[in-house]
C-alpha cells in the first residue's frame, strides 16, 4: 500500500487530492477526489477507463480486489461532501521535508447545466526547515459555473532563504529571514459569456516578527529598499478570466487559460502605502500526435506605481502555487517587475496511461533595484515523469529535476501538472 505522495504544494485545481491515506481503507480513498458523472460511463466511456491503469488500480490488484469495481462508484450527488483526509510528505528546496495532516472535501452545488466540481482543500504542516504551514484554499462554483468564488488563506510561521534584487545575486549571498505571515484572498466571479469571466476580490498580506538572521555584513538589498519589523498589503483586485481548460489539473491540448488581475493597494484598507501592480497569466496547449501536448506559459508581473512591501515582491516561484522558475529555490530572484516563460513537451510512455514523461525549459527575469529594468535572463531546464495517479480526473503524480545557472538544480514534485 502507497503511504505518501512526493508533491510540493496543495493545489485547488489538483482535486483528485487523496494521499493514499494510512489507516484508511483504500475504497475511502477512491471516492473521494475528483468524481465523474456516472452517466458519461454509461455512454461509452467505460471500456475507455476499463483500458486505462493508475496508481489506484495498483493498489486494488495488490489487496486482490478487481478494479473494475471502480467504474460503478464515480457518481457525485448534488450538495453531499465527499470528504478526504490523510497524512503529508512532500519535498522542496525551499521546505527540505514536510510532514503533515491534509484534508478536502469535493461537492457539486448543482446539476444544472454543466457545473464544476467545487472543493475545499486544508492542511497542517512542519517542515525540514522549522517552519509551520496552515493553508486552506476553496474553489467553488454555483449551477450552471454562473459565479466562481475562490478563497486563499494561510497562515505561515515561515523562515525562508532571501539572495536580493534583480539576476545578479548569487547562491553565496542567501541568509535566512524569519516572519510570521497572514494571507486573506478572495474573489468574485460572474460568467459573463462562455468560459469568460470578470469580478472583484480583496487581498490582504500581513506579516510580522520579521527578522534577518545573520545578514552578510554592510547593507542587505532588504535594508536599502526599507526594512520594517511589520508590513501589511491590503487592496481590491479586479479580474477577468477566460478559462476554455475542461481538466485543470491535466489540461487537453487545444485549450486555453488567461487571467488579467489588477491590484490596488490603498492605506485606507490599512496597506502600508499605496501600491498597485498588474497580473498577465497566459497558458497554451496545443494538441500533438498521440494525444500528447505541448504546453506554453507566461507569468507576468508588473508593479505600476509605489513600493510593494519586500516580503510581497514578485519572484521566483510566487505564483498562486509555487510552480514558476523550477530549476530555482522559492524567492530565489526577486523584483517590483517579473517576467517568466515556460515550455513544456507531455508525453505518453505506456498504452494504460500509466506512466509519462515531459522534458521542459523555463527563463525568468527580474527587475534590478537600482534601474527598475530586466538585464539578467535566468534560465533553466529538466526532465520529468508522470505517473497517472487517478484516471478518472485524469491526474498526474509529478517529479520533475530541473537544471539552472550557477549551480542551481533540484526535484520538485506536484499533484496534477506545474500548469
Amino acid at each position: 500500500m502507497i503511504r505518501w505522495l512526493f508533491i510540493k504544494y496543495i493545489s485547488l485545481t489538483q482535486l483528485s487530492l487523496v494521499l493514499c491515506f494510512i489507516g484508511l481503507s483504500v475504497s475511502a480513498q477512491i471516492n473521494s477526489g475528483i468524481i465523474t458523472d456516472s452517466s458519461a460511463l454509461k455512454q461509452g466511456n467505460m471500456l475507455y477507463y476499463k483500458s486505462q491503469m493508475d496508481l489506484v488500480d495498483i493498489i486494488f490488484q495488490i489487496l486482490g480486489k478487481n478494479p473494475d469495481t471502480r467504474l460503478d462508484s464515480n457518481g457525485i450527488k448534488v450538495n453531499k461532501v465527499y470528504p478526504s483526509i490523510g497524512p503529508v510528505l512532500e519535498y522542496t528546496l525551499s521546505t527540505g521535508f514536510t510532514i503533515g495532516v491534509a484534508a478536502s472535501g469535493s461537492f457539486l452545488t448543482s446539476k444544472k447545466g454543466q457545473t464544476n466540481t467545487s472543493i475545499v482543500l486544508a492542511a497542517v504542516k512542519f517542515t525540514q526547515k522549522n517552519q509551520f504551514l496552515l493553508p486552506v484554499q476553496s474553489s467553488v462554483w454555483t449551477h450552471s459555473n454562473k459565479y466562481f468564488f475562490i478563497g486563499d488563506w494561510r497562515y505561515l510561521n515561515y523562515p525562508q532563504d532571501t539572495y536580493g534584487f534583480g539576476g545578479y545575486t548569487s547562491l553565496a549571498d542567501g541568509y535566512i529571514v524569519t516572519y510570521k505571515y497572514i494571507r486573506f484572498y478572495e474573489t468574485a466571479l460572474k460568467k459573463i459569456r462562455e468560459n469568460i469571466y470578470a469580478g472583484i476580490g480583496y487581498q490582504l498580506d500581513y506579516h510580522w516578527g520579521i527578522n534577518q538572521i545573520n545578514p552578510p555584513p554592510g547593507k542587505t538589498d532588504y535594508d536599502l529598499y526599507g526594512y520594517y519589523n511589520t508590513s501589511t498589503s491590503s487592496g481590491i483586485t479586479l479580474d477577468i478570466l477566460y478559462d476554455s481548460r475542461k481538466n485543470a489539473a491535466n489540461p487537453p491540448g487545444g485549450s486555453f487559460f488567461c487571467n488579467l488581475s489588477f491590484l490596488q493597494n490603498s492605506t485606507h484598507l490599512g496597506s502600508n502605502s499605496n501600491w498597485n501592480s498588474v497580473l498577465i497569466d497566459v497558458r497554451k496547449y496545443f494538441r500533438m500526435p498521440n494525444n500528447n501536448v505541448l504546453a506554453f506559459w507566461s507569468y507576468n508581473v508588473f508593479t505600476l506605481s509605489g513600493n510593494p512591501p519586500y516580503l510581497d515582491l514578485p519572484g521566483t516561484g510566487t505564483d498562486t502555487y509555487n510552480n514558476t522558475g523550477r530549476g530555482y529555490i522559492y524567492d530565489r530572484f526577486i523584483g517590483k517587475k517579473m517576467v517568466d516563460l515556460e515550455a513544456e513537451f507531455r508525453f505518453g510512455i505506456t498504452k494504460n496511461g500509466l506512466f509519462g514523461a515531459v522534458v521542459f525549459a523555463n527563463a525568468e527575469s527580474l527587475s534590478e533595484m537600482t534601474t527598475n529594468k530586466f538585464q539578467v535572463i535566468s534560465p533553466a531546464a529538466g526532465l520529468g515523469l508522470r505517473f497517472k495517479f487517478n484516471k478518472f480526473s485524469n491526474t498526474n503524480v509529478c517529479i520533475d529535476y530541473a537544471i539552472g545557472t550557477n549551480g542551481s538544480r533540484g526535484f520538485y514534485g506536484n499533484l496534477g501538472e506545474v500548469f
